[in-house]
């Protein structure tokens, strides 16, 4: 395992260092919502937490993952909560509360932000939640940085009583570096997860109005703590004597410096790995030693306002540029910052020249051939073209997009439900709304609970595949697997639906389409009506097919059939369809299909079938044997 090697270095990503630097820490709990770009740290953690005795957990959402962390510190040892940009939004409540109350084992909270919006749904930026809740904000640069700071930032929490925001960007998590391996923390290095004690203390950990107004002082005193850290670890760095200021943090660090090499600049410039709180007399003495200042940061002028306002306050006058030559929005990136460079030393701009770059055609995202999920969208296109529809973040969001179109909206984790309990009060059209299984569970559960107790006319769709598939398949309560692997409880999603009052509750196969339709129909006759559409991520059915040395049927296209209607594509979009433009007729990708046979229950021509072992035709796809083997798979996978 070279990952725990206690010296040398390895090529990690920069989650997989912070996972690691976290190691170094003795750190004895961290618990997680997966969320790109975060997903790797636990994920990474989860491998060696028997080995280790460090507790893992995947939970049920973002401000649970935080609650646990901290229980793990008021008990004395340090625990680390992660998460993606909007999980701190999920977390927020806890997050700003605990702000307050302080911590005493060391509390680093990952915040793994997503400029670009490469998998998100906004690209928010959460050094201004630091800013808000008053806790210090570490952003390292680098995968090497990103273990370093980890361990700094434990020791950080620690000694100002605080947690500590450690946030990063996508080009950190996913980028892959060498990084030098420290000592393992003595601790981790046990075969048991270690117990704390908690030591009750009612002005600290009890959150009455009397008590957070004394705590509210103690903030600010930590904030001036954190600040003496900072000066003795050396965490706000200067380097170069020039005239034209830089003052960066973070990967714009590493875009400034390849574009100062290219440009042959004199630059001074001053990097900052503690964003927040941000040290004034670092601040000036830089500012009196050069004749204009560029800020370079993503997304907000966080660090831009900041040093405006200190300059201003000492009466210090200078240029400061930053989103004046720098976009607001989107990812940096070498060419963007050695523009402004170039606008602020007033040399002549200089520009990409991607005339030789190829124009690839457009690549949608879609669907995975064999997905239950298309199945579902298809048949809420089929009978209920004029609903509502209501969803949520996953996989199943792509069920916007053509040729299925089953989506209205999508805002954010559990959404789909609260608003198709809004649109049933606000419009008189049927709202069928669709989540997924881990998401049902993150946050689907309180908004169930008021559709059911206003009575909103909804029927809600669960898209259980047994798994958090769209980060990389990570276990979740449908699963029934916890995050070392071993068995947890599993919470029976039809048995949750009933224990919370819905009217009509069923389970259904989606890969028989005609049971599906029969449950979409008899739902409308409920108020609130939960369908849980049940079959395994099509990846992991392939691959545990595979392990056991099965394979799924193989479905092909009857030519005389074939009219050429392409209504199989046309209405499912399934990557394995091929439409022959010469031949007019559809052929199946043998090496996509997954054997789903949606695309035979769809044709109005029963022109696809199944072939069996010996070479025979069987077009009666829906015959009960089949039924019986699709209910085999999802039972005996897990």
């Amino acid at each position: 395992m070279p990952f725990l090697d206690e010296t040398g270095s390895e090529l990690l990503l920069g989650n997989e260092a912070i996972a690691r630097g976290a190691l170094e820490s003795n750190v004895a709990c961290v618990s997680a919502y997966p969320g790109t770009p975060s997903t790797e740290v636990p994920e990474t953690l989860s491998k060696y937490a028997k080995k280790l005795g460090v507790y893992v957990e995947y939970s049920t959402n973002e401000k649970v993952a935080l609650e646990v962390a901290t229980a793990f510190s008021w008990s004395n040892l340090r625990a680390m909560a992660t998460m993606k940009h909007v999980g701190l939004n999920v977390a927020s409540d806890t997050f700003m509360s605990i702000a307050y109350q302080g911590v005493l084992g060391g509390l680093v909270i990952l915040t793994a932000d997503d400029p670009g919006m490469w998998s998100s749904q906004n690209e928010q930026d959460n050094r201004i939640y630091g800013k808000f809740a008053g806790v210090p904000v570490i952003v390292p640069s680098d995968p090497q940085e990103a273990k370093d700071l980890t361990r700094i930032s434990f020791e950080l929490s620690e000694f100002v009583g605080t947690p500590v925001l450690m946030r990063t960007t996508t080009r950190v998590s996913h980028t892959r570096a060498p990084v030098t391996l420290g000592p393992l923390g003595d601790d981790v290095k046990l075969p048991n997860v270690r117990k704390g004690v908690f030591k009750p203390d009612i002005p600290k950990f009890v959150s009455l109005p009397a008590n957070a107004k004394k705590n509210h002082p103690l903030v600010l005193q930590r904030l001036e703590k954190a600040l003496e850290f900072a000066r003795v670890h050396e965490l706000n760095k200067r380097e170069g004597f020039g005239k034209v200021g830089v003052i960066t943090q973070g990967v714009e660090y590493l875009y400034v410096k390849e574009a100062q090499k290219d440009l042959g600049l004199d630059l001074s410039i001053l990097k900052l790995d503690m964003v927040y709180p941000l040290d004034k007399e670092v601040i000036l003495a830089f500012a009196k030693t050069v004749d204009v200042i560029l800020v370079v940061e993503e997304l907000e002028p966080f660090l831009e306002e900041m040093i405006k306002a200190i300059l201003f306050d000492a009466s210090v006058s200078i240029p400061v540029h930053g989103k004046d030559v720098l976009p607001r929005v989107d990812e940096l990136g070498y060419w963007k910052v050695r523009n402004a460079l170039e606008r602020v030393a007033g040399m002549q701009i200089t520009y990409a020249d991607i005339s030789q770059v190829p124009q690839l055609p457009p690549r949608p995202p879609v669907l995975c051939p064999g997905c239950s999920h298309r199945n579902v969208f298809y048949a809420i296109k089929k009978l209920e073209r004029k609903a509502v529809k209501p969803s949520d973040i996953g996989c199943y969001t792509l069920g916007a997009m053509d040729p299925l179109k089953a989506i209205d909206t999508c805002i954010a984790m559990g959404a789909s439900v609260g608003l198709g309990s809004g649109m049933a009060k606000a419009q008189d059209q049927r709202v069928i709304s669709t989540i997924g299984d881990s998401t049902f569970f993150h946050t689907g559960l309180p908004a169930l609970v008021n559709a059911v107790y206003n009575k909103s006319k909804m029927t809600l769709i669960v898209l259980d595949n047994r798994i958090t598939a769209m980060t990389g398949h990570q276990p979740n309560p449908s699963t029934g697997i916890v995050a070392d692997g071993d068995k947890g409880t599993h919470l029976d999603i039809e048995t949750v639906a009933r224990g919370l009052g819905a009217d009509y509750v069923k389970s259904v196969d989606p890969y028989d389409l005609s049971a599906l339709e029969e449950a979409i129909k008899e739902a409308n006759q409920a108020t609130v009506a939960v369908i849980v559409a049940k079959q395994p991520c099509a990846l992991i059915r392939q691959r545990e097919l595979s392990r056991r040395g099965e394979h799924a049927p193989l479905y092909a296209v009857d030519e005389e059939r074939c009219t050429g209607c392409r209504i199989c594509v046309n209405m499912l979009g399934c990557p394995a369809l091929v439409f022959d433009r010469e031949m007019k007729k559809v052929h199946i990708d043998e090496d996509l299909c997954a054997g789903c046979s949606a695309c035979a229950q769809v044709c109005p021509y029963n022109a696809i079938y199944e072939m069996d072992e010996k070479g025979s035709k069987n077009f009666n796809v829906m015959r009960d044997d089949v039924k019986e083997r699709w209910q085999r798979w999802y039972t005996t996978l897990f």
